[in-house]
């Protein structure tokens, strides 16, 4: 690093961050009470689960959003309008199809009144730090994807920004452009030619936040908030093959997986048990479809003692955190899974579940969900209670719509249908959008609840 990470750059000050829902029903918060500091010399990575924010704190921090209460200081003084010390690289290339690479990374300077020859000179600076000289002519319909994004990144280069905020940059890479790209950019932070003092990097991807992070800011969910922060204690360049790069990388997964545990630099420490929500319609579901977990503990049970480690569960089978974890949720929810020190093992009944008949495998996962899934005992209570033993299903979504955005409730009510319909809780009819009570559920739930 080039220089030792003392000087605030920036600071995001209790900042809370809510918005409108429809009609009048109050308001989603997105962000809550969030305090952030970004020093010169460290690169950080903000990591954290879907609807945690992560894109939104950016956004509020480059000064294309305002916080409904706090504030964020650039250089110490309160933010009002775009954070000229900054500059953003995004997951899309966004690039203008009708300028070539030099123009597209003039853009910045043009728009700040940079004299011609300087704009060339240090746009032609820029494209060779990313190794796009001999480009400088091509138009955007001739790279590839990699070369689109070298040339985002040229772009905000050629700004010499004090911080450069990267928003998910490699995720629309494939994997061997993505690591090589990644891997180019921790070579020049390494070797003290970065053009900014600071990175802020957005990512779902935990190796990459360990590799490229000083330090890693975990990010709870709705609201989003600042669950703790991980210290990568590891000499320049991370090794990944060292035993410490594993062990942080185990723990923010075990961290990740545990949304009560406390996050801390030691040990993961043992998760206390959260209070059950007054309304079985305000605990989220995990977005994970039936054949998704299945597939999952059929992976594991296959594993020495039906234990597997996470990351390389999720290296094998080629998922994103975001994509895996809601279904490591969803098993250990319905109390398939446990999961310890970025390990998931599977349950006596989770074996079960994963080597048994379809049959039974249903009569398990009617028994798990209406033991331990508050929403669908609910749901299939309130369709018992009925003489006509059918609901609307704007019943059930108006009861999300208090808790969630009204996309939020649809993705909610169409998981528990999901899980609803492979338990033979409830039927779904969608063209008359209606939930119905088979006749053998009612006595299988007569039984059960």
């Amino acid at each position: 690093m080039a220089t030792p990470p003392t000087d605030v750059l920036i600071a995001v000050e209790q900042v809370h961050k809510s918005f409108p829902l429809p009609d009048g029903k109050g308001e989603f918060n997105v962000l809550s009470d969030i305090n952030v500091t970004v020093r010169s010399g460290e690169v950080v990575a903000l990591l954290g689960r879907s609807g945690s924010g992560k894109s939104t704190l950016l956004r509020t921090m480059a000064g294309l959003i305002a916080p409904s209460q706090g504030r964020v200081l650039s250089h110490g003084k309160p933010l009002r309008g775009a954070n000229n010390d900054v500059a953003m690289v995004f997951q899309s290339f966004a690039l203008l199809p009708w300028l070539t690479v030099q123009q597209n990374v003039e853009l910045g300077l043009e728009a700040q009144g940079v004299p011609r020859e300087e704009r060339r000179q240090r746009a032609l600076k820029a494209i060779d730090l990313v190794g796009l000289d001999g480009f400088e002519s091509a138009y955007p319909k001739e790279l590839s994807g990699g070369m689109k994004q070298r040339v985002g990144f040229a772009r905000a280069f050629v700004l010499e920004p004090q911080v450069l905020f990267m928003d998910e940059p490699f995720s629309a890479l494939d994997v061997l452009t993505s690591e090589n790209l990644r891997g180019e950019i921790d070579d020049l932070w390494n070797a003290g030619t970065f053009p900014s003092k600071s990175i802020l990097i957005v990512t779902h991807n935990i190796e990459e936040g360990v590799f490229l992070a000083d330090r890693v800011i975990i990010l709870g969910s709705n609201p989003g908030r600042v669950r703790g922060e991980v210290v990568i204690d590891l000499p320049r360049s991370h090794d990944r093959t060292s035993d410490r790069f594993k062990a942080l990388v185990d723990y923010i997964y075990t961290v990740m997986t545990n949304p009560d545990a406390e996050v801390t630099s030691a040990a993961p420490v043992a998760v206390p048990v959260s209070s059950t929500p007054r309304s079985p319609y305000a605990r989220a579901l995990p977005h994970a479809r039936v054949g998704g977990i299945s597939g999952l503990l059929e992976l594991i049970v296959d594993q020495p003692d039906g234990r597997d480690d996470i990351p390389r569960l999720a290296d094998r089978i080629q998922l994103e955190v975001d994509d895996l974890l809601p279904i490591l949720d969803a098993a250990v929810l319905l109390g398939f899974a446990e999961v310890s020190q970025g390990d998931v093992q599977l349950t006596a009944i989770g074996q079960d579940f994963a080597t048994t008949t379809i049959l039974r495998s249903k009569d398990l996962f009617r028994q798990q969900a209406l033991h331990n899934v508050p929403v669908l005992s609910s749901m299939a209570q309130t369709l018992r209670e009925k003489k006509s033993q059918s609901m609307r299903a704007d019943f059930f979504l108006d009861l999300l719509d208090e808790y969630y955005p009204h996309e939020e409730a649809e993705k909610q009510f169409a998981t528990a249908v999901d899980w609803g319909r492979y338990a033979e809780l409830f039927e779904y009819d969608a063209s008359e959008d209606r939930l119905y009570l088979p006749e053998p559920a009612i006595a299988q739930i007569g039984g059960d609840i």
